[in-house]
Formats: structure tokens, sequence, C-alpha cells
């Protein structure tokens, strides 16, 4: 069964007895022992068919035998951390989700935040016994400076070192990206983003291989109480059938958007590994078949007055929606990361990341260009 097939038809048999083509939601917190053919359903809060459906279709893509869900994507991130950094040290992509920053400080762990894009950087950081036994969290591309880290290096160096690899695949998505595929040993998704892909829910998962970290993350799911309702999952389901339709589309109308934004005197700098110039474009060629909905750019000008000028781009945060976004990453979602390493990492005021939806390109390219130059 292939990707687009696996979307459509993994965890969505038509149910036994009355033939629903799509499965029933179940809506219940606990179940009746008795009616049961064979007990598996103890309480609601440990087990749920619509949770498990969603699981197998996200353990499908990645073709692995499991995925845990999670009410957002912090929280599967909280799960990570708490059940992966047992010797009490991470090694930490620099430009990662400001979110993540928060998450880590709240843990207290000793964290070494690297460019785990820079070939020299990992070598080094893995070359220090300080490493062992270390949680790496890898995010490529990055958000919001999109950094292409190569999965397999760092995974063999890790490897070496008995570290376990978490890659953070949320910006560039299943259908671009696949890191178990080269070496990771668990992928992250705030499944809110591309998955789902409608704005409309918050979920998180982490999809793996290994029947160990799956005891442990389901065990400190139940433990915590860190479970996503049946009808969140349902949502969640639902948007992931039109994954690769959606996510091509954007990725098609973002590369044609990035290369319009660079012919602009108004812009500055453009981020955007479809580039041929982007300095990860030759690793996300191998690494990834499409180079996803975002891309970052320096405006010359009042970025807040640029935001209200568009009439599609709408100014939110989050992305890999149907809707097309954008934001000043500075001003939102990174404002709690160190001021000093958002300025070495590029993320100022004049940063603007956007979000391509499935809207029409040409409209979206006028739009863009109009609020670039007022006049």
């Amino acid at each position: 069964m292939r990707f687009d097939t696996r979307l459509v038809h993994v965890g969505q048999e038509p149910a036994q007895g009355t033939g629903d083509v799509s499965p029933p939601l179940h809506l219940t917190s606990t179940y009746a022992h008795g009616a049961q053919v064979q007990p598996a359903y103890f309480y609601a809060r440990g087990e749920n068919p619509t949770r498990e459906a969603l699981e197998r279709a996200l353990a499908a893509l990645e073709e692995v035998r499991f995925a845990t869900v999670f009410p957002s994507g912090q929280a599967a991130g909280a799960t990570a951390l708490a059940t992966l950094a047992g010797a009490g040290r991470a090694i930490v992509s620099d430009d990662v989700y400001g979110g993540t920053h928060a998450l880590l400080t709240s843990f207290g762990l000793d964290v070494r935040v690297v460019d785990l894009a820079d070939p020299t950087a990992v070598a080094e950081v893995f070359a220090d016994p300080w490493a062992d036994d270390a949680l790496v969290w890898v995010e490529t591309p990055t958000n919001p400076t999109l950094k292409v880290a190569d999965v397999a290096e760092v995974s063999r160096r890790a490897h070496a070192r008995g570290c376990v690899v978490l890659v953070d695949n949320t910006l560039a998505g299943p259908v671009f990206q696949q890191p178990l595929r080269w070496g990771a040993d668990v992928t992250l998704y705030s499944t809110t983003k591309s998955v789902a892909g409608h704005l409309d829910v918050l979920g998180g998962a982490l999809v793996h291989d290994r029947a160990d970290l799956h005891e442990l993350f389901v065990t400190h799911r139940t433990t915590t109480g860190s479970v996503p309702s049946p009808f969140d999952c349902f949502l969640v389901h639902r948007g992931l059938k039109t994954l690769s339709l959606r996510t091509v589309r954007q990725a098609a109308t973002a590369e044609k958007l990035a290369a319009a934004l660079r012919e602009s005197p108004h812009v500055g700098e453009v981020r955007y590994p479809g580039l041929p110039d982007h300095p990860g474009h030759t690793l996300a060629t191998r690494q990834m078949s499409g180079f996803g909905p975002v891309l970052g750019f320096r405006y010359r000008g009042d970025v807040a007055a640029l935001l209200r000028r568009s009439r599609y781009f709408t100014d939110a945060v989050s992305f890999g929606g149907v809707r097309s976004l954008a934001q000043c990453p500075a001003a939102t979602t990174h404002r709690s990361v160190p001021t000093d390493l958002r300025e070495r990492l590029g993320i100022t005021d004049d940063l603007v990341r956007l979000s391509v939806g499935i809207e029409d390109p040409a409209d979206l390219l006028e739009d863009l260009m109009g609020a670039l130059d007022p006049a």
C-alpha cells in the first residue's frame, strides 16, 4: 500500500456490524466489560478506539509500528523529555520553535544548544564524552529560519554515543520528509499543523518503531492524563486524508512566492530550502521530497503595516493550514527565546514568516506583492 493510499485507508476500515465507511466516533469515558467479546477497553484515559485508529494511521505514514498521540505538540514534547532525557542532558538545535525553548527550560535539563545544520558543530559536540546518553532534539527545517540538518549524520554520531535522536518534523511534514528512514529514533509532530491542516484542532504525536519507547510513552500519557479527546482525534484523522493534496499544492505555491520575493526591492534575504542558493538546498533535495509550505524573508519596511495591508495572509501564528498566515516570529512565537540567541540566529524584527495555504497562487502573489509596496 503506497503513501497516499495509506492516508485514506489505514485506521479507516469500515465498522464491523454496521459497515460505516467513516468509522464511528467513540465518545465515552468508560466501557462495559461484559459487552466486549474480548475485553480490551477499561477506561478512556488509557484506551479509546478513535484514538487508536488515528495512531495506526500516523504510524503507517512512516511504515512503523507505533504512534502515540497527545492533546498538543507541546504535550508530545513534554512526554519525550520526561521519558527520554534520563541522563538529564540534551543536545538541541539552536533554532527550534520558541515553545520548545520554554519546554526545555521548565524541565531544568543540562542543555547544549548547537547549530545541528553545521557539520563542524555536529562533529564537535559528539566528540565530547559529555554527549553520552543525551537526548538529541533535532528540528529540520528549523522554525523560523529554515536551516536544514543532516538527520542521517546526526543520528550516526549520536547513536555512537548511546543517544536517542528525536526529530521535530512538524514544519516539513510526513509527505516531504520521514526522519525514521534516515536513522532517527522518534519523529515528533504537532499534528495541529499540516497533519490536521484546517486550523481547527490541537494535537501532537510521537512516531517510532521501538516497543520499549511505546511502553514508556503510553504509560506516561496514561499516568499524567495527557490524552487527546476522541473528537480531536477524529478531526486530526479527517484532515490527514487530504494531507498530500494540500501540502503538495502549498509547497508549489511557496516556491513561486519565494522566487518572486527575491526579485522585490522591498525584500532582503529570502529563506526557503527550495531556492538553489539556500545553504541547505543540496541536503534538502536529498533528504526531502519537497520543501514545504513555510518560508521567511526580511522586509525593508514596517512589518506591522505590511501585515495589516495583506488581504489573504492573516496575521496569526501557526502554519501548515489551508489558510495563508503571516507573522513576525520575534514578536510572537519566539519572543520567549533569550534575546542574545534570537539576535544571533537572525530572528529579528524585520523577519516575516509566511505559511502558504491552498488559495489560488495568483491571488496570493498579487496580494503579497501589493502589500510589500503600498504605492
